[in-house]
């Protein structure tokens, strides 16, 4: 078990290659780009509703992050919610879906976004989206 400077109870994903993670960014990619290609840009998404459910989840995830393990059911309920939020605009396959949680980690003003609920919000969300994906998606 690997553990971070933020939260002990995360462990990272193992067996994982990077010729993985890279399907699992081109799937991101290819799924958005149709999904935005066929809706207009997404304009049945009520986006500022969006924004506001992920606020109040994130504002529910933070508190655990410290305490929780990432694969616990609590979180993986609160994960789940995440998924559905994100079903909104389409629903991702578990490579896409994992593709967000990477999308999070590198992209410098996601990262921002997500770590100011919590230092550790996206590692944590990368370990919790990536469970519930392998378990069930």
């Amino acid at each position: 078990m690997s553990r971070t400077a933020y939260h002990p109870k995360i462990m990272t994903t193992q067996n994982t290659s990077p010729q993985y993670f890279q399907e699992c960014r081109d799937a991101l990619a290819t799924e958005q780009a149709a999904s935005l290609s066929a809706t207009d840009n997404w304009s049945h998404v009520d986006k500022n509703k969006v924004h506001q459910d992920w606020d109040v989840l994130y504002k529910e995830l933070s508190p655990l992050i410290q305490d929780s393990d990432a694969t616990s059911p609590e979180v993986q309920s609160l994960i789940e919610r995440h998924y559905k939020i994100l079903s909104r605009f389409y629903t991702p396959s578990k490579q896409a879906y994992i593709g967000i949680s990477l999308f999070y980690e590198e992209n410098e003003d996601m990262r921002n976004f997500h770590n100011a609920y919590h230092p550790a919000m996206v590692s944590f969300l990368g370990i919790a989206i990536q469970h519930y994906s392998h378990q069930y998606l």
